[in-house]
C-alpha cells in the first residue's frame, strides 16, 4: 500500500455540527439592517493579496457588512467585489471545523478523523523532532500563501530551517520582480509602483486590470481614464481594458517579445527616446541600439500580426506623452519561459520613456521602519533552498515551488517534511499532480494549515483547521505605498467551531519543539502593540482608527537633475545586463517563437474574473452567487466548425491527452479563432466544497506543458493547446 493515498476530507466533517448561515437560508428572522447595536472593528481583507484595510460591522453579534477604510490608501474606503464578501468565508458551512488526523479504516484504508488540538500537535512535533534528530531540521519546507505565513516562518526559523516557498514566485510574479531588479536594482513590489493616476499614456501588455480587481489599480486607471489617458491594450482577447483603449493590439499570443523590440526599434530610429534620461541614468544604450535595429515593425508583424503602422503609431503615442508614459509590467507573468528577458524588454523600454521614478510612470515607495519584536537569534540552518535548486536557476531570489516539490521525491529527498499553509498545490502549481503524489509516498510528514477542505488536504497527515482572517490577529501591514501607511487587522468574532488563529497554532507546536522563546508571548496582540509602540502609536490607537499613515520622508520621484546611483554593479540602470551574460544568458531581450498551434488545436489562455480569487473563493456563498463557474470563450468561426453554440457543454482535450470537465461554451468575437479562454479557479474536486465541486472547468489540469524560465525558474503556462471532445470520446475518456 502507498505510504500516504490520497483522501478526499468527506463524511467526518459534514458530520460536525453547522452552523445557520444567513446567506444560504431561504429567509432570516434577524431584524432589520440598522435596527440593532452596531459595532465596527478594523481589518485587513484577506481575500486577496492586495490587502486592502477595511471595517467589519456587526449588529447585535450577527455579521453585517464590510467596507473599506477611508484613510486606506490600498483602498481608498472603497472594497472590491471580493473583499465586500469577505464575510462568506467567515460563514461558509464547508469550512474545516477540528483538527483530523489520518488513519487506517476498518477495511484498510486511509481514512482521516477527528484529533482534539493537543494529540493533533503532538504528532506533528513528535514527527518534526523525528526529522530534525535523523536528517536535520534543515529538511522540513514551509510551502505558504499569505500574511499569516509569518508565524510559521517564525517556527521553522527557530526550529532550523529557511526553506520558506511561495508557489506565487514561480507561479506569478518573480520573473517581474527578478528583470527590474536587474535593470534597476530593485523590483517593482506589490502594491505596484505604477503611478497610473497622473499618468498621460498606459500601455497594458497582457494585464487585464478592471477583471483582476487589484483595487487600488482599478481606481487609480479609472482616474486615468477619466482624466482622457491615452489607453493601448496588447491582448489577444478584446479585454474590459481593451474596450476602454483608444489603441487595441490584438497581438498573435506568445509575440510580445517581438512587439516590444520593434516598439524600441521606432524609439531609437526616430530619436523619440528620451536622450537627457538615458544619458544621465543608463548604461548599455549603444549595445541596445545595435541590437534593435534588426527588428523594425515590418519584421515584427510577421511575428505579431500586427499592422507595421499600428506599431510606429503607437510608439509614437507613447513617446508624445513621456515620461508620463506606464509600460505596466503586470502581475502574473510567467508565460512561455522567456519571462525575464520579457519583463527585461518591458523594463527596458520605460527607460526609453524616461518613466522609471518620474510621475505618471513608477514612484519611489517608502515603507514604515517598523522594528521587529525583540527575539533571541535563530540557529544558523545547516542547508538552504539552493540545495533544491542546484545549478538551476541562478538569478532566483526565493525557493522555486517546482524544485522545492522535486527535491521531495524519493527516499534520499532532501526534504523529509512540509507545511503548507494556505496554498492549494494541486490547483496553484500548474503539472504538479503526478509529483505531488510521488512526493506525498516520499515524504514522513505533511501538514496542511488552512480555513478549507480544498484539494490540497488530501495529502496531509495532519490537517489543522485556521480561523478566518475576521476572526484572528496577523502582523501588521507594512506596504510599501505612495505613503508610508501601517493597518491592522483584529478579531471581529471569536473563531468558530473549534479553529484556530495562526499565531496560536504556530505558538504551540514551538512550545512542544522546545522552541518557547521565540513564543514569548500569551496573546500576538502582545506583539502587534509594542510594534506600534516604537513608531509613535499603539494597539488601542489602532484598534480605534484601524490604519495610520506616515509622513514621506524621501522624496516620491527623481528630482530634477538629480544625480542617482542605482542598486546595481554599476550604479546605473542597466540596459545591457553583464550579470545575465556572465551566467550564459542573453544580455539583452531576444525573440524567440512560442510553439507552434497543431491543427484543429487552440491556445489556451486564461485570466481573472472579478467575483473571484483564483480557486480560493468559489466556494464562498457570497461570491458564488455572483459566478458560480467559467465558461469557455471561443470565436464564432471556431462554433460553426465545431457546432456549438452559447450554452452548450463541451470538454476540452490538450496537447498530451488530458481531458478536462465539462464546462459550457460562450460563442463571442472577443476572443480571436486562434484561442480559447477561461477564468481559473474552478472545476474543484474536492467534494466537501459543497457548493462549488464539479463545476466548470479546471485550467491547471491541462497545463501539462509548462515552459521553465531557466533565468529564475517561473513556471510558463501558456504552452498548452486544446481542442473539443466529442460526445461518444468524452464517454470514453
Amino acid at each position: 500500500m502507498d505510504r500516504r493515498e490520497f483522501i478526499k476530507v468527506s463524511g467526518v466533517t459534514a458530520a460536525a455540527a453547522t452552523v445557520p448561515s444567513i446567506f444560504l437560508s431561504g429567509c432570516s428572522t434577524q431584524p432589520n439592517p440598522g435596527e440593532g447595536e452596531v459595532t465596527a472593528t478594523p481589518t485587513v481583507c484577506d481575500i486577496c493579496f492586495w490587502k486592502c484595510a477595511g471595517h467589519v460591522y456587526v449588529e447585535d453579534s450577527v455579521p453585517w457588512k464590510i467596507i473599506g477604510n477611508d484613510e486606506d490608501l490600498h483602498s481608498n474606503g472603497r472594497l472590491c467585489t471580493r473583499g465586500t464578501g469577505g464575510l462568506g468565508a467567515y460563514q461558509d458551512k464547508d469550512r474545516l471545523k477540528m483538527p483530523l488526523v489520518r488513519t487506517v479504516g476498518p477495511n484498510g484504508q486511509q481514512i482521516f478523523r477527528e484529533a482534539s488540538w493537543d494529540e493533533a500537535l503532538d504528532i506533528i512535533a513528535k514527527r518534526m523532532q523525528k526529522i530534525a534528530d535523523e536528517h536535520g531540521a534543515d529538511r522540513v519546507a514551509l510551502l505558504n500563501h499569505g500574511a499569516g505565513a509569518s508565524h510559521f516562518k517564525n517556527l521553522l526559523r527557530g526550529y532550523g530551517s529557511a526553506t520558506f516557498s511561495a508557489p506565487s514566485y514561480a507561479q506569478c510574479r518573480g520573473p517581474r520582480e527578478v528583470a527590474f531588479q536587474l535593470t534597476y536594482g530593485e523590483g517593482v513590489g506589490s502594491p505596484d509602483r505604477t503611478d497610473m493616476e497622473h499618468s498621460r499614456c498606459i500601455v497594458l501588455i497582457g494585464s487585464h486590470i478592471g477583471e483582476n480587481l487589484h483595487n487600488g489599480q482599478v481606481q487609480t486607471l479609472t482616474r486615468a481614464l477619466e482624466n482622457g489617458v491615452s489607453l493601448i491594450t496588447v491582448d489577444p482577447r478584446f479585454s474590459v481594458a481593451a474596450s476602454k483603449s483608444q489603441h487595441w493590439l490584438p497581438i498573435r499570443p506568445g509575440t510580445d517579445v517581438a512587439l516590444l523590440l520593434a516598439w524600441m526599434n521606432v524609439l531609437i530610429s526616430e530619436g523619440l527616446y528620451d536622450k537627457a534620461y538615458v544619458e544621465q541614468y543608463a548604461m548599455g544604450f549603444e549595445q541596445l541600439a545595435a541590437h534593435v535595429r534588426q527588428f523594425p515593425p515590418e519584421w515584427a508583424y510577421l511575428q505579431t500580426g500586427l499592422e507595421p503602422e499600428l506599431i510606429r503609431e503607437t510608439a509614437r503615442e507613447m513617446a508624445k506623452n513621456a515620461p508620463a508614459t506606464l509600460v505596466h509590467p503586470g502581475r502574473h507573468t510567467t508565460w512561455y519561459g522567456d519571462d525575464t528577458q520579457r519583463e527585461r524588454a518591458i523594463a527596458i523600454l520605460n527607460t526609453l520613456l524616461g518613466s522609471w521614478g518620474r510621475p505618471g510612470g513608477f514612484y519611489i515607495q517608502e515603507k514604515v521602519k517598523l522594528p521587529n519584536y525583540p527575539l533571541p537569534d535563530y540557529p544558523k540552518p545547516k542547508s538552504t533552498f539552493k540545495v533544491a535548486h542546484g545549478d538551476d536557476y541562478p538569478f532566483a531570489t526565493q525557493p522555486v515551488s517546482n524544485a522545492v516539490i522535486d527535491a521531495s521525491i524519493g527516499d534520499d529527498a532532501h526534504y523529509k517534511g512540509w507545511l503548507v499553509y494556505g496554498t492549494n498545490l494541486p490547483m496553484t502549481i500548474p503539472g504538479v499532480r503526478p509529483k505531488l503524489r510521488q512526493a506525498a509516498d516520499s515524504l514522513d510528514l505533511i501538514v496542511v494549515i488552512d480555513t478549507m477542505p480544498a484539494e490540497v488536504t488530501g495529502y496531509a497527515d495532519v490537517i489543522l483547521p485556521e480561523c478566518t482572517y475576521l476572526e484572528r490577529y496577523d502582523e501588521l501591514r507594512n506596504a510599501a505605498e505612495r505613503e508610508p501607511s501601517l493597518a491592522l487587522r483584529m478579531p471581529a468574532f471569536k473563531p468558530r467551531h473549534d479553529s484556530k488563529p495562526g499565531w496560536w497554532i504556530a505558538k504551540q507546536l514551538g512550545e512542544r519543539l522546545g522552541l518557547q522563546k521565540y513564543f514569548p508571548w500569551n496573546d500576538y496582540s502582545e506583539v502587534l502593540d509594542w510594534q506600534l509602540k516604537q513608531v509613535g502609536s499603539s494597539l488601542d490607537e489602532m484598534q480605534q482608527i484601524g490604519v495610520k499613515n506616515f509622513p514621506r520622508k524621501t522624496p516620491k520621484y527623481f528630482q530634477a537633475g538629480e544625480a542617482r546611483r542605482f542598486n546595481t554593479p554599476s550604479g546605473k540602470i542597466e540596459l545591457y545586463s553583464q550579470r545575465l551574460a556572465d551566467r550564459g544568458f542573453d544580455p539583452l531581450p531576444v525573440y524567440k517563437r512560442p510553439p507552434e498551434r497543431p491543427d484543429n488545436y487552440y491556445h489556451l489562455n486564461y485570466g481573472r474574473m472579478p467575483a473571484h480569487t483564483f480557486s480560493r473563493t468559489t466556494n464562498n456563498p457570497l461570491l458564488f452567487q455572483l459566478a458560480p463557474e467559467n465558461t469557455l470563450w471561443i470565436n464564432s468561426l471556431v462554433a460553426r466548425q465545431w457546432k456549438l453554440k452559447t450554452g452548450d457543454s463541451v470538454r476540452m482535450q490538450n496537447q498530451d491527452g488530458i481531458v478536462s470537465k465539462s464546462i459550457r461554451v460562450r460563442v463571442t468575437e472577443r476572443i480571436g479563432p486562434d484561442s480559447v479562454f477561461m477564468a481559473h479557479g474552478f472545476g474543484h474536486s474536492a467534494k466537501q466544497l459543497r457548493l462549488t465541486n464539479g463545476l466548470g472547468a479546471d485550467d491547471s489540469a491541462l497545463m501539462t506543458n509548462v515552459l521553465i524560465d531557466p533565468i529564475m525558474g517561473a513556471t510558463g503556462m501558456r504552452g498548452n493547446f486544446v481542442t473539443f471532445v466529442k460526445n461518444s470520446e468524452q464517454e470514453h475518456a
